[in-house]
């Protein structure tokens, strides 16, 4: 039987056809032409006024706190229920990270928990789109704006997707989405900050590119301009090389996640009638981008046996993320008992656009013979 993987980036020749352009133009260092296509592209699919192409996007998270005046003595209240990445963001800036608990079905930030975790001390709100499920936006919203706290949306599994009839990235003071292999859109790595705050854009794209203006806009001057360093900057620019293939990626946005939706229709049709097993939920005010389809299975099945038990039959599976309060770098002992469920229950299947109906019922055989 062939393996069928975890994940599969959708990439072939136009992508290919879009590297060699970048070849030809000589221009493959960040924030030239192609980056600054591919941030218009940005500001297209979310509305937002600026966009920022990126190394990553925990780099971005990075940017944003740090555009935003967090610094030591400040706490953030972050979603418990993502990769660390999310956490880290807080540490770079010497800030302390409060984990809030999450929803048991979305495994979003649970709005209630984030209210009740308010203290004198806290700035802001990271809120995390789970594997492409957009967050209780409405809510974190108005809480952010009753407490004078500033809001980010960590959106990096969800573009494509939307919430209450607005597009993921549209929220919040701003958000970042990833461009890495796994993502609905890839470049191999990457990300992107969008915002309506033309100030925080200001410092954000400065300080990706140690606080100067781009080489790319320098070269175009009709003056020499040789830059200063006032403050601190960081070298997270996004290559053109990867930014050209983003470009490409985008324009496919739409086909990826039509495709991506369908074969979660399918999981949850094949799924319905495994004991013990349970496909995602998603309320209907929200369209999800799919990019991790992570069952939930209950107590009595080994979930670990469960992934490896997949492997061992040539079928990529993992958890489904990481419940960050348990993870000894943080050093907290505030409980998220449900996010701790979610991280112990969850099983992550294949999930890409290409996965045919044929290796779904494979998938969903060996995952009902195991959970038996």
């Amino acid at each position: 039987m062939n393996n069928i993987p975890l994940t599969r980036p959708s990439v072939g020749d136009a992508e290919l056809a879009a590297v060699a352009d970048v070849f030809e133009s000589g221009w493959l260092a960040g924030q030239g032409p192609r980056s600054a296509t591919l941030e218009e592209g940005f500001k297209e699919l979310t509305g937002q006024e600026h966009a920022i192409a990126l190394n990553n996007c925990t780099a971005g998270l990075h940017l944003a706190l740090m555009a935003l005046g967090v610094g030591p003595g400040d706490e953030v209240i972050v979603s418990d229920y993502s990769f660390p990445a999310t956490g880290h963001a807080v540490l770079y800036c010497g800030a302390k990270p409060v984990f809030a608990d999450v929803r048991a079905d979305t495994a979003t930030i649970d709005p209630a928990v984030v209210e009740a975790l308010i203290t004198p001390n806290t700035r802001g709100i990271i809120a995390v789109d789970a594997l492409g499920i957009p967050a209780d936006w409405t809510e974190l919203e108005a809480i952010a704006a009753k407490h004078g706290l500033f809001l980010v949306e960590d959106a990096a599994c969800s573009a494509g997707g939307t919430y209450a009839g607005r597009p993921t990235g549209s929220f919040g003071d701003v958000a970042i989405f990833s461009l890495h292999a796994r993502k609905g859109i890839t470049s191999g790595e990457g990300g992107v900050l969008t915002t309506n705050n033309a100030e925080l854009a200001a410092r954000v794209r400065a300080a990706s590119c140690f606080g100067m203006q781009s080489a790319f806009a320098r070269q175009n001057s009709d003056k020499l301009t040789i830059p200063t360093f006032p403050e601190i900057g960081y070298n997270y620019k996004l290559s053109d090389v990867l930014a050209a293939i983003a470009v490409v990626q985008l324009s496919r946005l739409d086909e990826f996640t039509k495709a991506r939706r369908s074969v979660a229709a399918r999981y949850a049709e094949l799924l319905a009638d495994v004991p013990g097993v349970h496909a995602p939920v998603v309320p209907e005010d929200r369209e999800p981008t799919w990019q991790t389809y992570a069952i939930t299975v209950d107590d009595h099945i080994d979930r670990d046996a469960l992934i490896m038990g997949l492997r061992a039959q040539g079928i990529g599976s993992n958890i489904g993320t990481y419940a960050m309060h348990l993870q000894p770098v943080y050093g907290t002992t505030n409980p998220c008992p449900v996010s701790k469920r979610v991280f112990e229950r969850q099983v992550a299947l294949p999930m890409f656009p290409e996965l045919s109906e044929e290796d779904q019922l494979r998938v969903v055989s060996v995952v009902r013979d195991l959970a038996r």
